[in-house]
């Protein structure tokens, strides 16, 4: 791993300061915007390739996590650095508040059953973390019970690793005034509209709790089982491409080659 990831990962408990990194760092640019877009573009193709080794062997699973403030631009990631790859094998989960069946289960009720399968990269579009941010900003669980929630996500995250999940989760960091120019993007075009939901600007209200909760969760998840990267993320281009980098190291390191050849296919003729 290049020494770039490792300055932005987290795999062991401490304290996390989100100050001390920047979001508007573009520590894998390549050039100007133009050419790291074009490596987006080129990495994405070398995805493609690796993940189809990765299906064909179906001998590991990856869970890769997004999360991140409203704009840090998750589904932007999903298009992008998956652009060039087969669906076939890769699957996307986006949550939502829980219904009213999954409130009646345990926090990680739901997400168990969408974890991966041998073979299968699976992207969670929010996740389990929800369940420690929003609910504890919001004063719907209190620290005691966050502070459990916290423990029961690392011991579900080891049960995944243990039983063959890679988790590669990243964190998108924006920056308050990168925010702000997003969602005054989505109300000054109206094609962006769509996009734009009132209750981010409430949401918006609550930006220190919220990293404050973030810098919580990093401090006490980041594992080496399961780690975290704080990727930069007010330029779209280098989030993709940092991503892009990560997700490329990880799969060609599960998928070296393709399956051996099978000698009883040796000679055999189609008629």
């Amino acid at each position: 791993m290049s020494d770039g990831l490792k300055r932005h990962r987290i795999d062991g408990p401490g304290k996390i300061h989100l100050a001390r990194f920047d979001a508007a760092t573009r520590p894998f640019s390549v050039g100007d915007k133009p050419a790291d877009k074009r490596r987006v573009a080129e990495l994405a193709t070398e995805l493609a390739t690796v993940q189809d080794r990765f299906y064909a062997l179906r001998q590991h699973k990856l869970l890769l996590v997004l999360q991140g403030m409203d704009t840090s631009g998750k589904d932007g990631v999903i298009r992008a650095v998956f652009q060039a790859i087969d669906p076939l094998g890769v699957r996307v989960v986006s949550y939502r508040a829980p219904t009213e069946p999954e409130k009646d289960r345990d926090f990680l009720w739901r997400h168990h059953r969408d974890v991966p399968g041998r073979g299968e990269i699976v992207i969670f579009n929010r996740s389990h973390y929800e369940a420690v941010l929003i609910e504890y900003v919001h004063g719907w669980i209190d620290a005691a019970e966050r502070r459990r929630r916290l423990a029961h996500i690392v011991e579900f995250e080891r049960l995944l690793a243990e039983t063959g999940t890679t988790i590669v989760k990243c964190f998108l960091h924006i920056s308050k005034d990168e925010q702000r120019k997003r969602l005054q993007e989505r109300i000054d075009d109206p094609d962006k509209h769509w996009k734009f939901n009132p209750q981010d600007l409430e949401e918006r209200k609550l930006w220190q709790k919220y990293q404050d909760a973030y810098e919580e969760l990093l401090g006490r998840t980041g594992t080496a089982h399961a780690p975290w990267y704080v990727v930069p993320s007010d330029s779209k281009t280098q989030r993709n491409l940092m991503i892009s980098e990560i997700l490329l190291a990880t799969l060609s390191e599960l998928a070296p080659s393709y399956p051996p050849p099978q000698p009883k296919l040796s000679g055999l003729q189609v008629v």
